[in-house]
């Protein structure tokens, strides 16, 4: 079910270049991009994960996790193979370190896809387990005809795109949570194999030039992304650049893939830097990966009641009423 891609303009000697993400790969005939799924064939860019999901679930929205959108309701989940970063500390290995053949991929259509979220009763769609943006092409059929269906459609996403791709493949997305993986270059040039720039930049665009709900999540990782001054600084950008009402996650890290020899991320680590966050002004912050249900419920940001109790992903109580607290009145913001 492979297709032509888009994005993407010939060189010399046969070879293209792919414009999808920063990485901008320059490709021989027969040769594939870093991300595994987009390959020269005589010339021409295919995009070999369209139609070849590895797999599907159906999830919680909490364990996107999207706690401000449509809280409590059930979302169709797949992925394909293959990832455009290189992440050492990846917590999906198995599935974006893979090619597709490695995982005998699945054939499905856009129609199936939607058809399937039907059959599940699923409000939305999410493009997540590995990185939705290199499958973009799929992503663009699939959350098109999703919202002829009245299905809504959700990104999972480290956010590593490039502006001539962005606005095509986000233009039927409902929501996304992107993954902020840190917030020095050198973190993400030692441990990703990428740049952060183009993540901020994307964040920003978002935000300003979008009707797209956005989340946040960083994983924390013990001596790399976890100091004081580190998270203080990324949560003085958000508030400059996105406002104190984007929602952040702070999510629990476990050694895996090529960073075995870091230790988990202690529950204390994660309430520390919850309280980083909320003390710096950002209204909600949550953890995830741990048993807190406290640091996972939504408080009203003016009489701080709980609104939205959940466990793990179970929502118990939910007291939020045409978007606004119903002690209060106060409006918060999300899709509800």
């Amino acid at each position: 079910m492979s297709k032509k891609a888009r994005w993407w303009t010939r060189e010399s000697d046969n070879k293209i270049r792919c414009t999808l993400c920063p990485r901008y790969c320059k490709l021989k005939p027969g040769q594939a991009g870093f991300c595994y799924i987009r390959s020269n064939r005589d010339g021409t860019l295919i995009a070999d994960g369209y139609g070849r999901p590895t797999g599907f679930a159906l999830d919680p929205i909490e364990k996107k996790p999207l706690n401000h959108f449509l809280p409590g309701s059930a979302v169709l989940s797949f992925g394909t193979a293959g990832c455009n970063l290189g992440c050492k500390f990846c917590q999906n290995w198995s599935m974006s370190k893979a090619r597709l053949d490695d995982l005998q991929a699945l054939d499905a259509s856009p129609e199936q896809v939607v058809t399937l979220a039907q059959k599940q009763n699923a409000q939305s769609i999410a493009f997540t387990y590995n990185e939705p943006i290199i499958f973009g092409e799929y992503v663009i059929d699939i959350s098109k005809l999703a919202h002829e269906h009245a299905i809504h459609t959700v990104m999972v996403t480290n956010g590593y795109v490039t502006p001539e791709a962005r606005q095509d493949i986000f233009r039927n997305i409902d929501a996304a949570n992107v993954d902020l993986k840190a917030f020095t270059e050198r973190f993400y040039h030692r441990l990703t194999l990428a740049h952060l720039q183009p993540v901020l930049d994307t964040l920003i665009w978002l935000k300003r030039e979008t009707d797209v709900w956005i989340e946040l999540t960083t994983l924390l990782i013990p001596g790399e992304n976890d100091s004081d001054e580190e998270i203080s600084q990324m949560c003085d950008w958000i508030l400059k650049n996105l406002g104190d009402s984007v929602p952040l996650h702070f999510t629990a890290f476990f050694p895996t893939f090529k960073l075995q020899d870091h230790a988990p991320t202690s529950p204390e680590t994660l309430i520390r830097a919850r309280q980083i966050a909320l003390k710096a002004g950002i209204k909600f912050c949550y953890v995830g990966n741990v048993h807190n249900p406290k640091a996972q419920t939504t408080f009203c940001p003016s009489c701080h009641k709980p609104l939205i109790e959940r466990n793990w992903h179970q929502v118990n109580n939910n007291a939020i009423r045409d978007g606004k607290c119903m002690y209060c009145g106060t409006s918060i913001p999300g899709v509800w």
